[in-house]
């Protein structure tokens, strides 16, 4: 048996699994997330996938894993006791944050609380200036004493976060050589290592959520690693990061809170490959799973990261409303819409979708698991996209019946409408709800969306991506092979990588070029470093800089990408144009008077890109592809059930072309082309969906033959 790379993924309703060979086989795995602890989930996937296709653990030559376990202790509240020890006149920071209001005409706004209540934020006697020299050193007993008070306390964990810590570590280090000796059981964070950058209350806010999950995420990641060995499993344990790249087991550990999103973004990645497999720069992502749904976009073939990310919002659209977290995050916009979405009518008797999902338990009605809510994949179910009998392959039967009197008591009745139009009302409300938001996040990045194709991934996604690209007006949506579980493969195609952050404020005229050049050359070989403990050596690795830069006066900067090597004052006119050049996209001109300032330097180090050959098939195909059968599907376009031919997704080859109305059945989700598409198969089992009437997007035999061969 060749050795095997697995991605295994679990969100809020499944946890699907990915096993590719040196051949470049995909196989396939889903099964639902266990609660209270999802590591169940995931040892039980691995082990049914190990029985299904006659694999062993030894076969397995690394593992790359993604969760949302971080996310949610935050948004639940679940971490463990904290505290924070920061500087004296400080000890408020947490609930003052900015002095922003998201909302400036809500009378009664609130805010999320802080991870630490008041009475456990410590002060401590020190001071430093905002170049990193010492005003008033550390008082070493005071610190003593408030570790002594902690253990009265019983706390768990403890951030240190103090004034300008990220221009000089010495006072945080030395409070953590404290704390090794007052109190050694205690998990410790220092904000110079988690967060080393400008702005106080977002480094506190970081450096309080990573150690707030640490020992949870420890626990949870340790005990992993521990049963996959006694299971037989010798290869590399790898974690997927929010910014697109994996880390090992010791890096989440020791900074959960770069896993954040490490479960979302692995749909993103996938569609960072599928753009380069063929040649298509520009995709809108569409990652629809269970619990919600998500869009990103890859743009010129990479995916869009932020270093700014806000959990547990107070409201979930509203900017401002959720705790800050300072860390590299592929940016995407959650909508409340998955699968278990749970409709409903409101006080006022209109027809709400989401955001509370029915989850895994007791899952939407049509489980049969004891779930008496209408879900959108209630609706999906009696509108007959899915085949209640090929749920999951045919694993999971869905009980329609169920459906139908969840829908009909909760949503039909207090409407006076009939079931199908109820049910019709909630798969067209998801759609249009998803469409804005997909709308508004590509606007806000100053893209024309109309440049985009879709790129529909998820168990849930494919069933709404052609309805949700019509609502958009794009003309195209693309299903890649294996949607259902995209995330997971996503994994396996992301390099190892680490990211680093030095904070140096300076007009782009005043710099001091032998400072830029010390920080950037120590985030560049402690990153080496780390890459050489994962056994990456020097001469393979990539170096990428950006500098975020702004023009003086304004109170946000954007990321400028800035050149390898030595820079000095030769480079000051290249830097400047460069942000220009990103100024000019996003906000159409720039102004050659205003002068630049530098705050945050950045560097990621990473691995060589995985090398991933997929088993395809050049020869076009000889027959035209059959239908397995037809139902009965409800269409808008029709306004009633029309007759619909139904395929396998693994009978299509190469060249294969069906039109639309269709259905096309994978194990791990469904494809429903509405009326008006037109369907082409790839040498890879991938399907382009097109408007009828429109050509490109599927690359020349030749070209394959070039790129592949």
């Amino acid at each position: 048996m060749s050795k095997l790379k697995v991605g295994i993924d679990i969100g809020g309703t499944f946890t699907d699994l990915v096993f590719l060979d040196e051949k470049g086989n995909r196989y396939y795995g889903k099964t639902l997330t266990t609660y209270p602890d999802p590591s169940n989930g995931f040892l039980n996937g691995l082990e049914q996938c190990i029985q299904k296709y006659g694999f062993k653990y030894e076969d397995i030559s690394s593992i790359v894993h993604g969760t949302t376990l971080v996310i949610n202790a935050l948004i639940e509240r679940k971490g463990v006791k904290t505290a924070l020890i920061t500087t004296k006149g400080f000890r408020d920071q947490l609930e003052i944050g900015t002095e922003s209001r998201y909302d400036l005409y809500d009378l009664f706004l609130e805010k999320p609380e802080p991870l630490v209540p008041r009475f456990l934020r410590y002060t401590v006697t020190e001071r430093l200036l905002s170049n990193g020299d010492v005003l008033t050193e550390l008082d070493e007993e005071e610190v003593k004493t408030v570790f002594e008070e902690l253990k009265n306390q019983q706390v768990e964990a403890v951030a240190v976060c103090l004034l300008h810590s990220y221009k000089n570590s010495v006072h945080e280090k030395k409070i953590r050589e404290i704390a090794a000796v007052v109190a050694p059981d205690m998990i410790i964070s220092i904000s110079s290592e988690v967060s080393p950058e400008i702005r106080e209350y977002q480094r506190t806010s970081t450096t309080v959520a990573n150690v707030y999950v640490k020992p949870l995420v420890e626990k949870y990641l340790r005990r992993l690693e521990k049963k996959l060995q006694i299971k037989g499993f010798a290869g590399k344990f790898h974690m997927m990061l929010s910014g697109g790249g994996t880390c090992t087991i010791d890096t989440a550990c020791q900074y959960p809170i770069r896993i954040l999103e490490s479960g979302p973004v692995g749909g993103a990645m996938n569609a960072v490959f599928y753009s380069e497999l063929s040649d298509i720069s520009n995709l809108l992502v569409f990652d629809m799973g269970g619990t919600t749904a998500k869009a990103s976009m890859v743009d010129r073939g990479k995916a869009l990261v932020t270093n700014e990310f806000e959990v547990a919002r107070s409201h979930r659209f509203a900017k401002g409303s959720g705790i800050p977290v300072k860390v590299p995050v592929i940016e995407m916009i959650e909508i409340g819409a998955g699968g278990g979405s749970i409709a409903y009518v409101d006080e006022l008797g209109l027809l709400k979708v989401g955001p509370e999902s029915a989850s895994s338990q007791p899952g939407p009605a049509c489980y049969g698991q004891g779930g008496k809510n209408p879900t959108v994949t209630d609706a999906d179910l009696v509108l007959g996209y899915l085949n209640p009998d090929y749920f999951l392959g045919g694993e999971m039967k869905l009980d329609k019946e169920a459906a139908i009197m969840a829908i009909e008591e909760k949503v039909a009745k207090p409407l006076g409408i009939s079931v199908v139009e109820a049910a019709w009302g909630i798969h067209r409300m998801v759609n249009e709800n998803m469409a804005s938001a997909a709308r508004i996040h590509t606007v806000e990045k100053g893209k024309e969306i109309a440049n985009y194709s879709m790129f529909a991934t998820g168990g849930a996604g494919p069933v709404h991506a052609s309805n949700v690209a019509t609502i958009l007006d794009l003309k195209e949506v693309i299903f890649p092979a294996g949607a259902g579980v995209a995330s997971a493969f996503g994994f396996l195609s992301s390099p190892i990588s680490f990211d680093f952050v030095r904070s140096y404020h300076s007009q782009l005229t005043s710099i001091d070029w032998n400072y830029v050049m010390n920080i950037l050359n120590e985030m560049e070989s402690e990153g080496e470093t780390l890459l050489l403990e994962s056994g990456i050596k020097k001469d393979v690795t990539e170096i990428v800089r950006t500098c975020e830069m702004r023009y003086v006066g304004q109170s946000h900067e954007i990321s400028v990408p800035i050149p390898n090597g030595e820079l000095n004052e030769n480079s000051l006119e290249n830097m400047k144009k460069s942000f220009e050049e990103k100024y000019e996209e996003l906000y159409s001109e720039s102004n050659n008077s205003f002068a630049i300032e530098t705050l945050n330097w950045r560097v990621v180090v990473k691995g060589p890109e995985p090398k991933i050959s997929l088993h395809y098939s050049l020869a076009a195909a000889e027959a035209k592809i059959s239908a397995k059968g037809e139902r009965e599907v409800y269409y808008g376009e029709y306004n009633h059930y029309h007759v619909t031919p139904v395929y396998r997704l693994s009978d299509f080859r190469n060249g294969h072309v069906i039109e639309g109305p269709a259905i096309i059945e994978d194990v791990e989700s469904t494809l429903v082309v509405s009326p008006g598409f037109k369907v082409t198969a790839d040498p890879f089992g991938n399907l382009m969906i097109k408007k009828k009437g429109l050509k490109g997007g599927i690359q020349s035999d030749e070209q394959l033959q070039k790129d592949y061969v």
